[in-house]
């Protein structure tokens, strides 16, 4: 699919078994087995043959059906609505059929201004909670019904900044609405040779252009099984990338050691009854976590909204002095046409005085004869 930056080496083939098998660089071949319906697993795999992808995006963007559309069955509700459907964290994993495990956590409208602080400062929490060893590949959905806006571009900037500059080596963009495109005989390419604003164009350049057009309500099984590959072998790329290595940061690290000294501290009641006093309980040190996620959140989401209250009052001072400068040039022409007008009435006048007076010159000579 166009725009897309998937490694030239790869292969597709089928072996005697109808499997298909994704072929890579050495080490990095995976079968995929779309025959029939994917295993589902429990909610949470810490095995080593797993990938953990995350989807972030817009409310309405389609970060459901994306997730239902990887996972090839519906696990995510979806539907039509003037306000999210997800308004939680959820995990749902497949298991494809060489053994990897693929985990998605969809996710509420993390990052979106127009939230509560506080439930997305726990809604976070709860996403790297589920995350639990990290996150192999982040996916922004974006949607190509919408036009990108200002608020998802400070959406892509308050994630990047919470997460660290690290995080864009982990970032895929997935484009829905593939339908339209083709309705429309569009590529991907074209639609953002046409649409893209430049600050998208720069985010999507520093991820490496990694980036996938998705149809979400196609039928078509050869599709659907195109565009799963196609964003698997981005994601492989990503742990290429990172030295197959997850992206993790302090907040991953305080939540597994908050959960291990729970466990530690439950241990030791259970032994004997403590001749110290008991450590603060999970709920208690999570809800601290909680609150440090919120407070950097706030933090990073008001000195944007300050940044963007500048940029305005700038944008506005260079209107009004535009506007100015424009007015003190039709002042000027203004000015200047009356000047001409009055050159020209006084030209006029000497003119008719330049007349008379050589009428007056004509009548006196005719006198003299």
């Amino acid at each position: 699919m166009g725009g897309s930056s998937v490694t030239d080496d790869l292969e597709v083939t089928t072996n005697e078994a109808g499997t298909l098998v994704l072929l890579g660089s050495p080490g990095t071949s995976r079968l995929f087995d779309f025959s029939g319906e994917p295993e589902v697993i429990g909610k949470e795999v810490t095995t080593n043959e797993a990938r953990t992808l995350v989807l972030l995006g817009r409310t309405g963007n389609g970060k459901s059906t994306t997730g239902n559309s990887i996972l090839g069955r519906k696990a995510f509700t979806s539907k039509y609505s003037s306000a999210g459907v997800t308004s939680t964290c959820e995990l749902q994993s497949t298991r494809l059929d060489d053994g990897l495990t693929v985990n998605v956590i969809d996710t509420p409208g993390l990052f979106d201004f127009s939230g509560e602080h506080e439930v997305i400062g726990k809604e976070i929490v709860k996403c790297m909670d589920l995350a639990k060893d990290g996150i192999h590949a982040v996916l922004l959905v974006l949607s190509v019904r919408t036009r990108f806006s200002r608020e998802e571009q400070a959406a892509i900037q308050s994630f990047q900044e919470f997460f660290g500059e690290k995080i864009r080596d982990y970032m895929v963009f997935v484009f829905t609405g593939g339908d339209e495109l083709e309705d429309n005989d569009q590529s991907l390419d074209d639609y953002l040779g046409n649409e893209c604003p430049e600050p998208l164009k720069e985010t999507i350049k520093m991820c490496d252009n990694r980036l996938v057009l998705f149809d979400n309500k196609t039928k078509d099984p050869k599709k659907k099984t195109d565009q799963l590959i196609e964003v698997l072998s981005l994601v492989n790329l990503v742990l290429e990338k990172n030295g197959g290595v997850p992206y993790t940061n302090e907040l991953f690290k305080e939540l597994q050691a908050l959960k291990a000294n729970s466990l530690i501290g439950d241990s030791k009641h259970m032994i004997d009854e403590l001749k110290e006093p008991v450590p603060r309980s999970y709920e208690e040190q999570l809800s601290r976590l909680t609150e440090n996620v919120t407070s950097k959140f706030t933090g990073i989401t008001s000195k944007l909204l300050e940044q963007w209250a500048i940029e305005r009052a700038d944008r506005v001072a260079a209107e009004l002095k535009g506007k100015a400068a424009q007015e003190k040039i039709e002042g000027g022409l203004h000015e200047l046409r009356e000047q001409l007008e009055r050159a020209k009435h006084e030209n006029e006048i000497c003119r008719r005085e330049l007349e008379r007076a050589k009428h007056e010159n004509a009548k006196s000579s005719c006198h003299i004869l």
